[in-house]
């Protein structure tokens, strides 16, 4: 499959995920952002920032050649309402760099750093395939943290013990 149609496809792949994990999203009240199940996770507040970014790592595979995760500028944001926005922001800009994608493009080599030292590399192709599929992943955990704390899991490949209305 050539890069055009891979993005395009991608681009399809992206959207059938893009409603249920706003609607994750949206439940999570900034109150607990701090709150975690045990003390080696994460916070519920840097998970769910953590599926809300992660379509922004397909716009930095895109337009840049690594993604060094000591030193990628996280939102910090103080509201639910910042936590969607940022998601919708990061899913328009993944959707608008898989658009530019030309044959070619993603052949190119991509690093994942931490402060820069190089972790891993692959092809941009190869650490976009698996990118929507690491969002989802973190989605799962983020349903687990909701139920932990009585928010209402939505309905997502098909209805949930909260939402019948698939």
């Amino acid at each position: 499959m050539n890069d055009i149609t891979f993005a395009q496809s991608y681009i399809s792949e992206l959207e059938a995920e893009t409603n249920a994990t706003r609607k994750c999203l949206e439940r999570i009240p900034v109150e607990l952002f701090s709150w975690k199940p045990h003390p080696k996770s994460m916070e519920l507040g840097y998970l769910a920032l953590l599926v809300a970014e992660i379509p922004l790592w397909i716009t930095h595979m895109i337009y840049k050649d690594y993604i060094d995760y000591a030193t990628f500028e996280h939102l910090k944001p103080t509201t639910t309402q910042e936590l969607v926005t940022h998601f919708d922001e990061n899913v328009k800009g993944a959707r608008k760099a898989l658009m530019s994608v030309e044959n070619g493009q993603l052949d190119a080599k991509f690093d994942l750093k931490g402060n820069g030292q190089v972790m891993f590399t692959s092809t941009k192709r190869h650490s976009l395939e698996s990118t929507i599929n690491h969002m989802v992943h973190h989605r799962g955990q983020l349903t687990v943290y909701m139920r932990l704390n009585d928010i209402a899991v939505p309905a997502i490949y098909g209805p949930s013990a909260d939402d019948r209305n698939f």
